[in-house]
């Protein structure tokens, strides 16, 4: 059965890096502040969970094995991300997130996830009144509320948004130090969860899909298509561990960008378009023709707009980020659109859309990886983002 993050006891994770520091039990014990029958108890239950030695126990002391020094490094990655989340107006304890428990992180997750105390009961297996208990007592530790009532629901608050980010983040950072644990890519389990724009599902992505599941058959991949503002936030928030897509010329603090191509637009219509035909169709005549358009403020709606520069806009009557939906109505109408011919590469080739004119020469897009900061990947992530620039070109020493 999969390990959740929070099934480990995050005092037991913490005491890991001072155990290591201090190179004994009884001294670490000390230090934190548990007796050393319990440390040691605690540490032997999270080796017994875990199915691997995380220390080496000698007459003088305690070495950390490699895995102890991988989960060490995540479990105080984690804390610090709790830290961050509490930082502002936390009123109470000095350092609350040091008295977190598993249960309380749990619960309050759930209840961020789902919007109510019945359905994120029933999604982790607590009594309503248990989970009740670890959100009130999750509040007395951050000394400000969490959650507040809205009609029959409940809703977060600012600050409990905020917690609601850190407890992802943690989350991610002890998920990633159990998969590092684990050395065999083909016994190896786990998850990848993708933020997929358009472009990215064209070619890149599926390539690198494809391969990888060759090498890790037993990692579940998830697929979470949406726009970019669809999936900045999940981004963010920890939710997606990357996305790949269209990146921006300006990205917002705490996200980092790895270029893999340079893609080009192309106006595209139905193979028996009017202007099918035309190898240079001029701007007047384009404009000519009904228009399907991105959002306001996407990059592909500011090339269709640059397109015009200088001239009145074209009719645009549908605004649609569907690729899906575009090539339908493209086929059966004469609208036009604005598109990579990657993105319709079957259609062009079995005859039922067409490039009109070439490839846009000032619609260059760069098309690429997105992160966040300070992201540590695992050796598994590592490996997908090599496939990822492998299906995109790259040479592997770049």
């Amino acid at each position: 059965m999969p390990i959740a993050p929070f099934d480990l006891n995050p005092r037991h994770l913490r005491a890991l890096s001072t155990i290591i520091a201090r190179g004994s039990m009884s001294a670490a014990a000390e230090a934190i502040g548990l007796s050393q029958p319990a440390l040691t108890q605690g540490v032997a239950k999270l080796e017994q969970r875990l199915g691997t030695r995380l220390f080496e126990r000698y007459a003088d002391g305690m070495i950390a094995t490699p895995a102890g020094v991988l989960l060490a490094a995540r479990a105080d990655a984690a804390i610090t991300c709790l830290g961050q989340a509490m930082r502002a107006g936390s009123r109470g304890f000095a350092r609350p997130e040091l008295l977190m428990t598993g249960t309380q992180l749990r619960a309050f997750l759930a209840l961020a996830d789902h919007g109510g105390f019945a359905r994120a009961a029933e999604a982790i297996g607590l009594s309503q009144p248990a989970l009740h208990r670890a959100v009130r007592e999750l509040e007395q530790i951050c000394a400000y509320p969490l959650v507040e009532r809205r009609g029959r629901g409940v809703m977060l608050t600012a600050r409990g948004n905020r917690l609601a980010r850190g407890v992802r983040l943690a989350g991610a950072e002890l998920t990633a130090g159990i998969a590092e644990i684990v050395d065999d890519p083909g016994e190896q389990a786990g998850s990848l969860t993708i933020g997929a724009m358009p472009l990215s599902r064209a070619v890149v992505l599926p390539r690198a899909i494809a391969r990888f599941v060759s090498e890790y058959p037993r990692v579940r991949i998830d697929v979470v298509e949406g726009s970019w503002r669809e999936l900045i936030d999940p981004l963010i928030d920890g939710v997606l561990d990357l996305t790949v897509g269209a990146l921006r010329d300006a990205p917002p603090s705490g996200v980092a960008q790895m270029p893999l191509l340079v893609d080009r637009l192309a106006v595209i219509g139905r193979a028996g378009h009017p202007l099918a035909g035309n190898a240079t169709p001029p701007t007047e005549t384009l404009a000519g023709y009904p228009w399907i358009v991105g959002q306001r403020g996407t990059p592909i709606r500011m090339q269709w707009e640059s397109l015009f520069a200088g001239d009145a806009l074209p009719a645009a009557p549908i605004e649609c980020g569907s690729v899906m939906v575009m090539r339908q109505i493209l086929r059966e109408s004469d609208f036009l659109t604005l598109l990579s011919p990657d993105q319709v590469e079957l259609e062009i080739e079995t005859g039922v859309l067409a490039m009109i004119g070439t490839a846009l020469p000032d619609s260059k897009r760069t098309i690429g990886i997105s992160m966040r900061e300070g992201w540590r990947p695992t050796r598994m992530q590592t490996r997908f983002l090599e496939l990822l620039r492998q299906a995109a070109g790259l040479p592997e020493n770049q």
